[in-house]
């Protein structure tokens, strides 16, 4: 059963009149964590890329970059986008459901917020309301500040790239512990792990960009320490 399948029935389960929230309630606790990702990157995808007032063709390619649609399947992709976008829930409401429906293992929102960076950027242009967006749920998904910016540098050129804040670790941290924490995002990052925490197979593309973001970051810190 493909997961577009899976989204379908998780729609069509619900009572008619519930808005879009409320399948993230039930998707709670689902084994196929997969799905609860798809629909939360639909959902906020959707909230986001009417951040800065406007949906671009670049954006809607863009999603399609990170998801592989099968055309039979479309029709569901596009309800759940649809869905997301006339829902009167606000995006922190969502983004407050999926942090709930992850509970403390924050690496599936983190793999989240990549996916909405890579569409954000789509266009092209990082707009201030898009930054402001993606800040809030970062935020809510209990990333401090040091994380979102170590997330933000790795999709926009223009912001400020501390190798310290993409390892998570602090500038005066003993080489012996920032090493430790190059291994260990290296090995969070791998595809198989990846899949693991419930990121959909065709998702798993999101997780190159960081990759060479984080042995960028490695390189350079070990270049200043020689």
């Amino acid at each position: 059963m493909s997961i577009w399948t899976r989204i379908a029935e998780a729609l069509s389960a619900l009572a008619s009149g519930e808005g879009l929230s409320a399948v993230f309630d039930k998707l709670r606790g689902d084994p196929d964590r997969s799905v609860g990702f798809t629909i939360a990157v639909i959902a906020l995808g959707a909230k986001m890329a009417k951040a800065d007032g406007r949906v671009t063709k670049d954006e809607v390619v863009a999603f399609r970059e990170v998801f592989l649609i099968p055309p039979d399947e479309e029709d569901n992709a596009a309800r759940v986008f649809n869905l997301a976008r006339q829902d009167v829930a606000g995006f922190d409401t969502y983004a407050r459901r999926i942090k709930a429906m992850y509970g403390a293992d924050d690496r599936p929102l983190c793999d989240l917020l990549e996916g909405l960076f890579h569409i954000a950027l789509a266009d092209g242009v990082y707009h201030p309301k898009e930054d402001d967006f993606l800040h809030q749920v970062a935020q809510i998904f209990g990333f401090d500040e040091r994380r979102f910016r170590g997330i933000r540098a790795q999709f926009v050129a223009e912001a400020d790239r501390d190798p310290y804040d993409v390892l998570g670790v602090d500038p005066d941290a003993p080489m012996s512990e920032v090493r430790a924490a190059w291994r260990a995002l290296v090995r969070e990052t791998h595809p198989d792990q990846m899949m693991a925490r419930g990121v959909p197979e065709e998702a798993v593309k999101l997780a190159e960009r960081r990759m060479v973001a984080i042995n960028r970051a490695w390189e350079e810190i070990q270049r200043a320490a020689a």
